[in-house]
């Protein structure tokens, strides 16, 4: 089984990165960075065509299993994961054969915050995005880091999903 982890953070190594490592040991994953992609905001018109998402989408599909990873930013995803998510319709739009690829894939996702609970209503966007793709959602996760490293009981849980996660994908 091949596991994708996209990142979707700001910062290549801040905390988000942190769990991306944890997360791509224990899934033997390969990893994305938007952060480092050119992916424009979506238009109707479909005008940024020539920038790095239907490569990247390319890629992606041929994953089993993809892994959105996001930091919290003010109480949802950030920008870069939502211009990535909205950019999908290219796949349904302009490059309908990739797109139809995501069909039967497994999704999950992971959120980085800086606080110990999930906000209410945060995975909705990623669990309905999943269904109407054709997509497997296999769950999500909520961690945070406030020091260094994530702590133990966090650690725990990280371990404990990518166990379910590999017993999913088998």
């Amino acid at each position: 089984m091949k596991t994708i982890i996209i990142q979707g953070s700001a910062r290549s190594t801040g905390n988000t990165d942190k769990i991306a490592q944890l997360l791509k040991k224990q899934l033997k994953a390969d990893r994305i960075d938007l952060c480092l992609k050119n992916i424009h905001p979506y238009s109707y018109e479909h005008h940024h065509s020539e920038d790095d998402l239907l490569p990247l989408m390319r890629t992606i599909v041929e994953y089993d299993l993809i892994i959105l990873l996001t930091p919290v930013y003010w109480y949802t995803m950030s920008g870069l994961m939502k211009n990535f998510l909205d950019r999908i319709t290219d796949c349904l739009k302009v490059e309908k054969e990739t797109g139809r690829k995501l069909r039967g894939k497994s999704l999950a996702t992971v959120a980085c915050g800086s606080e110990p609970q999930a906000i209410e209503g945060f995975f909705t966007p990623f669990v309905l995005s999943a269904e109407y793709l054709g997509m497997t959602y296999l769950g999500s996760l909520h961690t945070y880091v406030r020091q260094a490293l994530p702590d133990k009981a966090n650690i725990k849980s990280i371990l404990a999903f990518t166990e379910k996660l590999n017993k999913e994908n088998s």
